[in-house]
């Protein structure tokens, strides 16, 4: 009876160790440009929404001059599914005409911002909007694209385009912002 209680002991004590080391670790969470993606696989197992077009936002001078670089450079932005940070299928054409207008640009670098929607914490918000931001550089690397011209930022869910509690709103924030940087 005593050998039975000491081997069950032993059997809880190991599940619990391999439980506990199961477990995700806590995200590494930075706003300042990063220079190795991180990388992380997301199952694709939601139904993809369709991209919206970014409406203009109020935004402080500095700002306001560097996001008209985008639309003057022709780079535009990036959409993604709710909780994903993968590339979809529906913007890798998006993502080939940025790296074409890159390669054509050689001297002119890429700030690329990765933004979520206002549900989830902060903390998670800033890692998903930098995973997000790491795969849309992985996809240009993996197009030719120098990855010493290409800077990460997440701002997570702190540069909303739209404040509705609508999907068809929070697809708008769900996105990835590539931004000219000249020197």
């Amino acid at each position: 009876m005593k050998n039975r209680r000491m081997l069950m002991l032993g059997v809880v004590v190991m599940l619990s160790i391999f439980a506990l080391w199961g477990c995700p670790k806590k995200a590494q969470v930075t706003t300042t440009p990063e220079s190795a993606p991180a990388t992380k696989a997301e199952p694709a197992t939601e139904q993809k929404a369709e991209p919206i077009k970014e409406e203009a936002k109020p935004a402080a001078k500095e700002e306001s001059m560097e996001h008209a670089a985008p639309a003057a450079a022709g780079l535009q932005a990036i959409y993604f599914d709710f909780d994903r940070s993968f590339v979809r299928d529906d913007a890798k054409a998006t993502m080939k005409a940025n790296a074409e207008w890159l390669k054509a640009n050689p001297k002119v670098k890429v700030k690329i911002e990765g933004n979520c929607d206002e549900r989830g914490t902060k903390e998670y918000n800033q890692a998903l909007g930098q995973r997000r931001a790491a795969s849309a550089k992985k996809y240009l690397t993996d197009m030719g694209i120098s990855a010493k011209r290409i800077s990460l930022i997440s701002y997570g869910k702190e540069k909303l385009v739209c404040t509705e509690s609508t999907e068809g709103c929070w697809q708008k924030n769900r996105r990835d912002d590539l931004i000219a940087v000249t020197e």
